[in-house]
């Protein structure tokens, strides 16, 4: 018979004392920055339910693995600045990101089938390397068809690595070994509960998906390696989603994240980022000649693609997405475009946004009616009346819009993986695009304003009592939605 240990009174009260100590020291020692809500949440449940809720902090309650003294990358090249706006490369620059640089084409998907097209003629273009990172890898026709091709390039001689998320693939991560294994590819589990790496933590999640080739080809966006993505489940229309290729200095960006992401997989610490590359004097003097006004009747040359990847998460100090967002909020001049399925941001990003709507900036924020998580939409529905009241555009598409895209007037637009709620902002593992050239930003204007237009104007009447009680309840822990 187990026989449980036995506290007086005062020995539980000097186990929630040193739960709570061991809550502030971890937080101090690491450095680590918490959100309002997650302070609070974290003291609530250590106070209520000790025994259970130190043991889950020190597993689960830190989100950074670097410590504050992350190198800083280097400013972008002249020829560069001068044509993005330095409110946002300078920022990016001083948080350790690596500095926009030309691309040959940029292509974007906004349909299931174009996408998954897009994605299999990437994978079958490698030659040398093919690296594949995925939140999800499910068990479906989709996740097959992928897995098969995988399978058929490593067979072709071609180095394959597959890192998928051990919680977002949790059922389906190793249905696929039978065709990855004998062909040669080699998968890593990012982060596994019970098999987690040294240094990493069991809640920080990689929400990263890249398809890279050959160091020179990337395929990105929003889209995980699932049929609802693409091709609908069955009966289903496939959801609302944006995806890209690109082919140059994106491509070579995204191979130095894959490369990292791939040895803290493997228990390492993650590299310090590289600064960027020194432009070669041609490319240097094209892009400045580019830049520099022609007289009339002469044609202005096209703006280079130029773009670069806002990476955010546990593998830098600061939280560089975040930043960038709230610096956008505060620079933009006329307009604010921005679509996302879950919309629960924090109170800093929030007041940013409303009052940049205040001061007279356009904001349009396009949502799904209904998303597949029911408790984000819950959480969001203060943060979308407070903008609604201020006079903000907040449109409810009635399809499962999954796209996460924002313009700034018209000096950058984002696109890559990462939600606007606090789990993208501030735990998980994330990637989006800067894009600079004008192409980018227009199509993103204009995919974000027509996928607006079709959905209704949300409400920002107050609710009945009792869903402002459940909102405010899962406002709590609406850092971990």
């Amino acid at each position: 018979m187990i026989v449980l240990p036995h506290l007086s009174a005062l020995g539980h009260l000097g186990f929630v004392a040193g739960g709570l100590l061991v809550y502030v020291v971890v937080m101090r020692a690491r450095h680590h920055r918490s959100h309002p809500y997650a302070t609070l949440a974290w003291v609530m449940a250590i106070i209520a339910f000790p025994y259970l809720s130190v043991p889950i902090f020190l597993l689960l309650g830190t989100r950074k693995v670097v410590r504050p003294d992350t190198p800083r990358a280097a400013a972008p090249h002249d020829a560069w600045a001068a044509l993005t706006p330095p409110w946002a490369t300078q920022l990016l620059a001083a948080l350790g990101v690596s500095g926009p640089g030309p691309n040959a084409e940029i292509e974007f998907q906004t349909e299931g089938s174009a996408a998954l097209a897009a994605l299999q003629t990437l994978l079958g273009s490698a030659q040398r390397t093919l690296d594949v990172c995925t939140y999800v890898l499910a068990d479906d026709e989709v996740g097959a068809a992928v897995a098969r091709q995988l399978a058929e390039r490593a067979r072709a001689g071609v180095r394959v690595r597959l890192l998928v998320d051990a919680a977002g693939s949790f059922k389906s991560a190793r249905s696929h070994d039978a065709v990855l294994r004998p062909a040669g590819v080699v998968r890593r589990l990012f982060m596994p509960p019970l098999h987690r790496p040294p240094r990493g933590r069991a809640n920080l999640r990689n929400h990263r998906k890249l398809a890279i080739a050959d160091g020179q080809q990337v395929w990105s966006g929003g889209r995980n390696l699932a049929d609802e993505y693409f091709i609908g489940r069955a009966g289903e229309p496939p959801w609302m989603d944006l995806s890209f290729t690109a082919r140059g200095a994106l491509a070579e960006q995204a191979q130095r994240l894959f490369d990292g992401d791939w040895r803290i997989a493997n228990g390492a610490m993650p590299a310090d980022p590289a600064p960027p590359e020194e432009a070669p004097p041609a490319a240097a003097a094209a892009v400045a000649a580019a830049a520099e006004p022609v007289p009339m009747p002469a044609p202005v040359p096209a703006q280079p693609a130029l773009a670069q990847w806002v990476p955010s998460g546990p593998d830098f100090h600061d939280d560089v997405l975040h930043a960038l967002l709230l610096s956008a909020a505060f620079h933009a001049q006329w307009r604010l475009l921005i679509a996302t399925p879950y919309f629960v941001p924090d109170e800093g990003l929030l007041d940013g946004l409303r009052l940049a709507v205040t001061r007279g900036v356009r904001l349009t924020l396009a949502l799904p009616a209904r998303s597949n998580h029911r408790l984000a939409d819950w959480a969001r529905g203060r943060a979308v009346r407070t903008l609604v009241q201020a006079g903000a555009n907040v449109r409810l598409v009635p399809a499962m819009l999954h796209a996460k895209a924002v313009v700034v007037d018209n000096a950058l637009a984002l696109c890559g993986s990462a939600n606007l709620d606090s789990r993208s902002l501030f735990i998980n593992y994330e990637a989006n695009a800067a894009f600079y050239g004008d192409a980018q930003i227009d199509w993103l204007a204009g995919w974000i304003e027509r996928t607006a237009a079709t959905g209704r104007l949300a409400s920002g009447r107050p609710p009945a009592w009792w869903r402002d009680v459940g909102e405010g309840v899962v406002a709590t822990i609406a850092f971990q939605l």
